[in-house]
């Protein structure tokens, strides 16, 4: 059973800097959602154990910095995929997110009498 509130959206040619407190690491973003992310091509040097990270998003001419926690982990052979929960973001990013989401369907509007 999916546990998310909302949807994961797929993205492209999205850039992600990851600090963990000790270093400073790259990957990119493969999908988003308006409270987390999932980013690949990770070091395995990020500290998956970290209370908290500072991440910088860079894609289509924005920058977004949120403050998130690591939820899990897929190790690689040269690299890891890590599952990322945001806990704090500017209100752009979720405007930015919006803008990927599908359109809802209103169900009422579709019934006639």
């Amino acid at each position: 059973m999916e546990k998310r509130r909302h949807q994961r959206i797929e993205v492209d040619n999205f850039n992600v800097d990851i600090s963990d407190g000790l270093g400073f690491f790259g990957g990119t973003m493969s999908d988003i959602s308006r409270f987390g992310m999932k980013v690949d091509d990770v070091t395995k040097r990020l500290d998956d154990n970290a209370k908290q990270l500072s991440i910088v998003i860079s894609g289509m001419g924005k920058n977004f910095k949120v403050k998130a926690k690591p939820r899990w982990t897929v190790h690689q052979p040269a690299c890891k995929s890590v599952g990322i929960e945001i806990i704090h973001a500017p209100f752009e990013w979720t405007e930015f997110v919006m803008n990927f989401e599908p359109a809802k369907v209103d169900v009422w509007g579709e019934i006639r009498l």
